[in-house]
């Protein structure tokens, strides 16, 4: 992946290629990027300028620093998030999300309907309530859902009519349904009635629907998926930095042979989002330091070069000539970081997603 990253940044400056040879591998370059990110071709840009859900932005702010480094690799279920805003626009309580951006390689783990509760309506008389109970159905038979068998309950309980704010029920079955056959997908039906199920004429309670409220109060579906997608097994930890951060090289540029000589360490490796072309389908981070190890593995090694027992032992032959074509150990990565893209999608859903291996935490000879 660094090596990836390597080969596009040096695109960036022009050397000694024909112009079409450098848009050839620049077009190659970009193309190996996309496939590290799970993707074949780049999303396009929203045709508007939209606002991405706050949840999914809190999200983002919670499992990941400013850079998009994961700072609590516990918190996500799975390595990707999806957010689906309500595609029927109605003022009934029917609710439709389109699905069709979810591979079918991907794993569902849990998916939750998020409503937002309105302020309640002011009710008269000696029988005022405090709470409603709210029912979530899967619509089976979209014309006639209050058939016998046209709805199947998904959850229930008792919302407290106080104040207003975000309701979370959980819809996993549904959507496995869905995502199984997309024609099953009629969408979900909202009931509000009063404890112990009795009907309302008017319910105090309401939600905020796809039409005539605010872009932040939308119903949302939100999924928590695994991709399959997993890097290698180094080891994982916080965020880099402090003691695993090695100083930044200053002064004048080192000739090669020169930078052979210093001693192996982590050297900064900027990666912009902006000027690779993908600013306009990312939303956070802009780009992010993936870092690079460089340097050299001299004979003997020290405990602050981080070595394997391996690579003490390969230094040992080395530099005693005990076998020909043995190498000095290898300035590499010895921990690795994941990073978050909070982006747009082709359908231009909100995605999260957690890429492992993307930033070089420490170097060490191995």
């Amino acid at each position: 992946m660094l090596g990836t990253i390597l080969l596009l940044l040096a695109l960036a400056k022009p050397v000694c290629l024909s112009p079409s040879g450098t848009a050839s591998r620049r077009a190659e370059a970009l193309k190996r990027l996309l496939e590290v990110f799970g993707m074949e071709d780049p999303p396009p840009p929203p045709a508007h300028a939209k606002q991405p859900p706050q949840y999914m932005v809190d999200l983002f702010n919670t499992v990941a620093n400013a850079d998009g480094v994961t700072k609590n690799p516990d918190i996500l279920e799975g390595n990707t998030v999806r957010s689906f805003l309500d595609k029927t626009h109605g003022e009934e309580m029917r609710f439709l999300f389109v699905l069709s951006s979810v591979a079918k390689s991907e794993k569902i783990l849990t998916a939750e309907l998020h409503l937002f509760r309105l302020w309640p309506r002011t009710m008269d008389g000696p029988k005022r309530q405090h709470f409603c109970q709210v029912s979530i159905y899967q619509v089976l038979e979209s014309s006639e859902p209050d058939a016998p068998g046209g709805k199947k309950l998904l959850a229930a309980r008792l919302v407290s009519l106080q104040g207003s704010g975000w309701e979370v029920f959980a819809i996993t079955q549904a959507v496995l349904d869905w995502t199984e056959n997309e024609s099953n997908n009629q969408g979900l039906l909202v009931t509000v009635q009063g404890p112990g199920g009795t009907p309302l004429n008017s319910p105090p309670l309401r939600f905020a629907t796809g039409r005539d409220h605010h872009e932040s109060k939308k119903p949302m579906l939100v999924l928590f998926t695994d991709d399959g997608r997993r890097g290698a097994s180094l080891p994982m930890a916080g965020i880099p930095g402090g003691s695993h951060a090695a100083p930044s090289v200053t002064g004048p540029r080192s000739t090669r042979s020169l930078d052979r000589l210093q001693p192996c360490q982590r050297h900064p490796l900027s990666v912009d989002f902006e000027e690779i072309g993908w600013s306009g389908w990312i939303i956070s981070p802009r780009g992010y330091n993936a870092y690079h190890c460089k340097g050299s593995c001299p004979f003997p090694l020290g405990e602050n070069m981080r070595p394997t027992n391996h690579a003490t032992v390969q230094s040992i032959i080395n530099a005693l000539k005990l076998s020909e074509g043995v190498s000095s150990p290898c300035c590499v990565p010895d921990k690795l970081y994941s990073i978050n893209l909070l982006y747009f999608d082709d359908d231009e859903n909100v995605v999260l997603k957690q890429y492992d291996d993307m930033v070089a935490g420490s170097c060490g000879c191995h």
